[in-house]
């Protein structure tokens, strides 16, 4: 061996290793610049109750602020948030964040502005997103991580506007990839220890790779503030959300036309069930999906795309999670056996769309409210279902002009500041007698129920 040979081999030996500590800040610190520019901060104002002083006072109304965040989906301005962040607010605003840079070296043009006012593309309670649009371009956005692949203990970072504090970072692991959060509701979500508080509702929950793996929505907390119990709604969900209201301006219901329900001891008895919990068929849909697919009434579901199942929200929950475009593996049990069946997932139509094709978006535009709508007429009253008012003028779509009024594709407008309404016309000559600022409360039809929604004009 030569004596540089040697000498190289005595420095290679002496050499200090790498610092995984080191490595683990850097790529931090890149993931952070990189994620941060595609996640804002909603400011809304509004209206809204102020608890009562004494039993039967009258409710008050007030305006009142809030915040949450949002993550930019398309470099042209859309942005999704938590419909719970934005419902009900006269006036929306985003907070876009600037990333560190030279001082001296000027913004690109979409980052000139740093606050822009947004409208409400649509929102879904459902799932609790709502999407909104600001005008600008060039925007820096997330793509969706393909959920396939997150699994339990996988680190993510979550990134937001919590207690108000933009552009916060914290960092944590998946401790749950569906999780049913609420006993009562469909949705499952995935819980990270990634600290979520107050104000975070919207923002980011992304992979090492910056991928967009949910929406956080929610916390579970005895105090009010983190414990290690974030939910964040799942990048298929959000991405379902998010393509139909971009299209539609609402979320369509998915079905397999199965009902289900809960088993009993004496349900498992009485029909010779294998099992005394978990899921029963129940009824089937003539011509469904289910029944097409080989599904019998008294199946017991077990399993949908490999995950066990024992709710109908979790039932439920699988069907969103899937993806539409490939059948849902389901595994039941019958006479003893398991049996493996692929059933179709389709998309009820929304009951505005039936309507919407005849309307003349000119013709039928209420500029005041940003919306398109139609007077009632008897062969739309049977596409809206049984109405509790007869009549009335029925949201069919929402346009960009407005923020603020919270209405949404089928529902019916009855009443103005106490008038009745019978039609467009009358619509519109009573919000055209009100001048900027005035209070304006429409009565309105929504899923068999009666609600006043109140606003200023804008």
């Amino acid at each position: 061996m030569t004596s540089a040979a040697l000498l190289s081999g005595v420095l290679l030996l002496g050499a200090a290793p790498a610092n995984p500590l080191n490595q683990l800040d850097a790529a931090l610190k890149e993931l952070t610049a990189r994620v941060s520019p595609a996640v804002v901060q909603v400011l809304v104002t509004g209206y809204g109750p102020v608890a009562a002083a004494a039993p039967g006072d009258a409710v008050v109304y007030t305006r009142q602020q809030g915040l949450g965040s949002g993550v930019i989906l398309d470099p042209s301005g859309y942005i999704i948030t938590n419909a719970h962040v934005v419902k009900g607010a006269e006036r929306v605003q985003v907070v876009f964040t600037k990333p560190d840079r030279d001082p001296a070296v000027p913004l690109p043009p979409a980052e000139e502005q740093s606050v822009l006012p947004a409208t409400v593309v649509g929102l879904t309670d459902y799932f609790d997103l709502a999407l909104l649009k600001v005008e600008a371009t060039g925007l820096p956005s997330l793509r969706f991580a393909d959920f396939r692949t997150v699994t339990q203990g996988q680190v993510v970072v979550a990134v937001g506007s919590p207690l108000g504090l933009d552009n916060s970072v914290t960092m944590g692991v998946v401790s749950s990839v569906a999780r049913q959060a609420k006993p009562d509701s469909p949705v499952v979500f995935v819980q990270t220890d990634a600290p979520i508080n107050p104000g975070n509702s919207g923002g980011a929950l992304v992979d090492v790779s910056g991928r967009l793996v949910g929406i956080n929505t929610l916390i579970l907390s005895q105090t009010g503030g983190n414990e290690g119990l974030g939910f964040a709604l799942p990048a298929p969900i959000v991405e379902l959300a998010y393509r139909s209201l971009r299209q539609k301006g609402h979320v369509d219901r998915r079905v397999i036309g199965v009902a289900v329900q809960r088993i009993t001891p004496t349900l498992a008895a009485g029909l010779g069930l294998p099992r005394a919990f978990g899921l029963v068929v129940c009824d089937l849909q003539p011509g469904g999906p289910g029944e097409a697919a080989g599904l019998k009434i008294g199946d017991v579901i077990v399993e949908a795309d490999g995950r066990s199942i024992s709710t109908p929200p979790q039932l439920d929950g699988s069907i969103y999670l899937h993806d539409i475009r490939q059948p849902l593996a389901l595994v039941a049990l019958r006479d003893g056996s398991r049996v493996a069946l692929q059933v179709g997932v389709v998309e009820e139509t929304h009951r505005a769309d039936s309507v919407i094709d005849t309307t003349d978006p000119q013709k039928n535009l209420v500029p005041q409210l940003g919306l398109i709508a139609a007077a009632i007429t008897p062969e739309m009253a049977g596409s809206l279902g049984s109405l509790r008012i007869p009549g009335g003028v029925a949201v069919v779509a929402r346009t960009s002009d407005v923020a603020g009024v919270e209405l949404a594709p089928g529902d019916v407008i009855h009443g103005v500041n106490a008038s009745p309404i019978a039609d467009l016309e009358t619509l519109r000559n009573l919000l055209g007698r009100l001048k900027r600022g005035d209070p304006v409360v429409l009565q309105v039809e929504r899923q068999g129920g009666l609600e006043f929604v109140g606003f200023e004009m804008n």
